[in-house]
């Protein structure tokens, strides 16, 4: 009787001898699968074992891979610093414009005082008549309060709807319109209050733009305050005072009409507030009428500027 192996035997065989030698088939799906013999990483290749001892050593000590230099903090701190240093150059530029545009205004007011016209004494007693010098200096006052306030009200009124790169202009016409309307004021108190400064026109026109700049009114007794007016530091003064003058005339560049309300209200309150400093310092110095002498008449400039004042 032939005998027979039972199947699971047969298959059991079969496994042990696939086991000790692989055919090609079997190294074929390996290869496919990505399993190479002698790789790291696969079990029983060489080098596998120094790897995981590797590991083993640094999971040990607690020794971690060096962060690389001049990372996202690296980056960072290099665009805070750029930014830095373009915000200092933007306020450089923006300082030096600044400057070169009230030192410009400030040549403007220079050149225009010689050209403010200025009626002496005998004319405004001829247009005023009856009125003591008192009398005389609030009828001025009044008269170039309301000038400045139709200035302010026309600049604001102009910036209804607002146009940042408008803006410094409409300021600077603001202050060289109203600085022209005080010298005025400033020069005809001089005559009502019997202190003409001594000289030619622009010795006089230079008295009184000093006499703006302060903010008070000229000592014709001391020729200091008259011979003064064209040095440096006067100019510095002047330049001080437009600053002065454009910071408080901001608020008339509000939009809707707000601004012409405000700028008409500042004005009128500025020009009084000059008024009253330089004739308080007027009164000090006073020469009345009666003791006056025959003063000339004053020249009327070649090309006298247009003041409703």
């Amino acid at each position: 009787m032939t005998s027979s192996t039972p199947p699971w035997k047969r298959r059991s065989r079969n496994k042990k001898v696939r086991g000790t030698a692989q055919g090609p088939s079997e190294a074929v799906r390996d290869d496919e699968r990505g399993s190479f013999p002698g790789a790291p990483g696969v079990p029983g290749a060489p080098g596998e074992e120094a790897s995981l001892e590797s590991a083993d050593d640094h999971e040990s000590t607690g020794d971690l891979p060096a962060p690389v230099a001049g990372g996202d903090g690296a980056r960072r701190g290099g665009a805070v610093a750029r930014g830095a240093r373009t915000a200092r150059t933007g306020l450089a530029k923006g300082g030096a414009a600044a400057k070169a545009s009230i030192g410009y205004l400030a040549d403007r007011i220079i050149e225009n005082a010689p050209r403010v016209p200025v009626r002496d004494l005998a004319t405004l007693r001829k247009q005023f008549p009856g009125l003591d010098p008192e009398q005389l200096a609030d009828k001025l006052v009044t008269g170039a309060a309301a000038a400045t306030s139709t200035v302010g009200a026309g600049v604001g009124a102009a910036a209804m709807l607002p146009v940042p790169p408008a803006m410094p202009t409409e300021l600077a016409a603001e202050v060289t319109g109203v600085a022209a309307i005080e010298l005025k004021l400033i020069a005809e108190l001089h005559e009502v209050y019997g202190l003409r400064p001594p000289g030619a026109l622009k010795a006089r026109s230079s008295a009184y733009l000093t006499a703006w700049t302060e903010e008070r009114g000229i000592d014709v007794a001391k020729p200091t305050t008259v011979n003064a007016a064209l040095g440096v530091h006067m100019k510095r003064e002047l330049r001080q005072q437009i600053m002065k003058r454009m910071v408080r005339n901001l608020p008339s560049l509000a939009p809707f009409m707000i601004g012409a309300a405000v700028g008409a209200v500042m004005n009128r309150r500025d020009t009084r507030k000059l008024a009253d400093r330089v004739r308080q310092d007027l009164r000090r110095h006073q020469v009345p009428w009666e003791s006056l002498n025959e003063l000339p008449p004053l020249e009327e400039p070649p090309d006298a500027l247009e003041i409703g004042a």
